[in-house]
């Protein structure tokens, strides 16, 4: 149904529709001077309208009206099963689905479809659902997110157990070689970190950017994660990284005190050069961090003796800024 300038008849419609109210809806298709898929300046529909707002009513009286379950919004491409499934409206995916609505649908520039926004939004029911009427466990949107990386990325921990149980590998990267375990890391989810280390996750999986889900669990202070990526089997690497920086650099730069703790604990070593030439000392030295100063110092000294820390007060101190150690 191509778009054009709305009547009041087609306003009364998407109205009734967005309301959830039958009897005008009715009334409206009844008249004979409304078509049922008429499209708002947006390109939404009336059956859209009403998935997107759970009224399963009109949903179905839409339906038996022959109207067409997979119209796509033009601004975005979406369907009404994707609005259902974005919303958790399991009763109405599912009679969306028995009215032959296309499971993989392909919504948005992005390439999302009604699995995987379910999967974002932590619609447990609706993507079991979905996955049991065909929906591709493993599909991707167009930079290759999957399923796991969208309910990863939201610490959605039973969904995240539902799609490796189903199937999902849980080492499939985005085209910028993001994971499911290098995101949930970065957004500080420690229960999924763990699902994903137990079911084999590879710790030191490396981002485009030279980054791993240490080194983002250890700039953010995520104490817990850390925790976890420490005390996995696979041992993350301390050293410096492909992107010039340790794990310790980026939790010193962020004065992660409790961070910088944990990382020493498991062998981190405050003496190693990023990019740039500065150690974890230097750093904590022209950040005036003296706590921090003082725990790396005492690394040191028992290590090779070295001199004490020295005074935070010099005049390079006021100038120094902190080299960006730059990742989403």
């Amino acid at each position: 149904m191509s778009e054009k300038k709305e009547t009041v008849h087609d306003q009364m419609l998407h109205l009734a529709a967005l309301q959830g109210n039958l009897s005008k809806l009715r009334l409206v298709l009844d008249s004979g001077r409304v078509h049922i898929d008429v499209k708002d300046t947006d390109g939404t529909t009336p059956l859209m309208l009403a998935a997107a707002n759970n009224h399963l009513t009109c949903v179905a009286e839409l339906l038996q009206q022959d109207a067409d379950v997979n119209a796509k919004r033009t601004v975005s491409g979406a369907t009404a099963l994707y609005y259902a499934a974005q919303n958790g409206f399991l009763d109405v995916a599912s009679l969306l689905v028995q009215y032959d609505a296309m499971i993989d649908s392909r919504c948005h520039k992005d390439g999302s479809t009604a699995f995987l926004v379910a999967s974002q939004c932590g619609h447990l029911e609706v993507a079991q659902f979905l996955h049991a009427q065909g929906a591709d466990i493993n599909i991707r949107m167009t930079d290759g997110t999957t399923a796991l990386f969208l309910a990863a990325q939201e610490g959605h921990l039973e969904l995240v157990e539902f799609l490796i149980r189903s199937g999902a590998n849980v080492d499939d990267v985005r085209r910028d070689g993001t994971t499911a375990l290098w995101i949930a890391s970065q957004m500080g989810h420690p229960a999924t970190v763990a699902i994903l280390l137990k079911s084999g996750a590879t710790v030191d999986c490396l981002r485009e950017d030279g980054t791993t889900p240490l080194f983002k669990a250890a700039q953010k202070g995520h104490l817990t994660v850390c925790q976890s990526l420490l005390s996995s089997q696979q041992q993350p690497t301390l050293d410096i990284l492909p992107n010039g920086y340790s794990a310790l650099h980026a939790a010193a730069l962020n004065s992660r005190e409790e961070v910088c703790k944990l990382l020493l604990q498991h062998g981190a070593d405050p003496r190693l050069s990023d990019r740039n030439g500065l150690s974890a000392l230097d750093i904590a030295r022209r950040k005036r961090n003296s706590v921090l100063c003082e725990i790396f110092q005492l690394v040191v000294d028992s290590d090779d003796g070295t001199s004490e820390c020295n005074s935070l007060g010099n005049g390079r101190v006021s100038n120094f800024r902190d080299s960006g150690i730059h990742c989403d």
